[in-house]
């Protein structure tokens, strides 16, 4: 599979509802990276919510190989995690969390009617929220002797990368970054170069 120069998530945190039968499902949906994040926004949400009854999230992490997870909280196997991955998915998102907090209404709803809720709520978050599709990008240390440094230098001013630390010493040390749609070139063009180190970081 060729792989994925850019993606789309969400730019902030938003939120959805949907009633049903006296049961109320809120939604959030917010950016996240990874599982460390997503257990901070799980735990602030069920602070906020200590009454209600299951919070039951899915995310998305990564772009050429995702890492996935849908969780019940104790409501019917696949009835809540798995909706609301779909909804992740159908919208074709990526590093994103979303959680729905359920307030029981004393009617029970079936499997059927727990999955159209949960995926409901998803989907009203998502749809409330700010999408933006996002360019992936490489963040690379060069190392170089300090002769070296003009030609590294004009290199560098051809194409279009950021400079985010800069050490001119005896040894030079350049932390930068660019897409990474232009990694190969970047790279080509740095080896031409004698005696450059490149580490990705």
């Amino acid at each position: 599979m060729e792989d994925l120069y850019t993606y789309k998530t969400l730019t902030n945190l938003s939120e959805g509802l949907y009633k049903e039968k006296g049961s109320k499902f809120i939604g959030y949906a917010t950016p996240c990276y990874n599982e460390s994040e997503a257990k901070e926004f799980l735990n602030s949400w069920k602070k906020e919510n200590h009454q209600a009854r299951h919070l039951c999230y899915a995310y998305r992490f990564g772009v050429n190989n995702f890492t996935t997870r849908a969780n019940d909280d104790g409501e019917p196997s696949n009835s809540a995690g798995t909706p609301i991955l779909g909804q992740i998915q159908s919208f074709e998102l990526t590093n994103v969390l979303i959680g729905v907090v359920r307030y029981f209404g004393g009617t029970k709803l079936g499997v059927g009617g727990l999955i159209t809720a949960y995926k409901s709520a998803a989907k009203d978050a998502l749809e409330n929220g700010i999408i933006v599709e996002k360019e992936l990008e490489t963040t690379t240390e060069i190392l170089f002797p300090y002769e070296k440094l003009p030609n590294v230098m004009s290199l560098l001013k051809n194409i279009e990368v950021q400079i985010i630390t800069q050490n001119f010493n005896l040894d030079c040390r350049l932390e930068i970054r660019f897409p990474k749609s232009k990694e190969q070139i970047i790279f080509n063009n740095l080896k031409n170069i004698p005696l450059v180190q490149i580490n990705i970081l």
